[in-house]
């Protein structure tokens, strides 16, 4: 599975353009299937694969990363980070919440 296909990327908002807004919406949920990393998009470039939003590992922090490496990185076992499918877009305000 593509993490990021090109009718998804039309959806999420261009970099830059939620950082006034008080509590943007999170679009996309990636997750490693074998350790509790997870990340949660509200912002993305599609010419670059750069995205915006909240990281949950060691720490819990928003943060840049690209969808390039999402897909070249691994978990510990070996597997391939996920999108999950069944991820509706929500507050990033819920998903903090979730995360805790």
């Amino acid at each position: 599975m593509k993490l990021m296909p090109k009718k998804l990327a039309k959806t999420v908002p261009a970099l830059y353009s939620t950082e006034d807004v008080k509590d943007p919406v999170v679009w996309v949920k990636y997750f490693t299937p074998d350790s509790g990393w997870t990340w949660l998009v509200t912002e993305h470039d599609p010419e670059t694969g750069r995205c915006f939003g909240l990281v949950v590992g060691m720490e819990t922090e928003l943060g840049y990363f690209s969808i390039d490496e999402l897909e070249a990185a691994r978990g510990p076992m070996g597997l391939k980070i996920e999108r999950d499918a069944w991820f509706s877009p929500k507050p990033l305000s819920q998903c903090k919440k979730d995360a805790a």
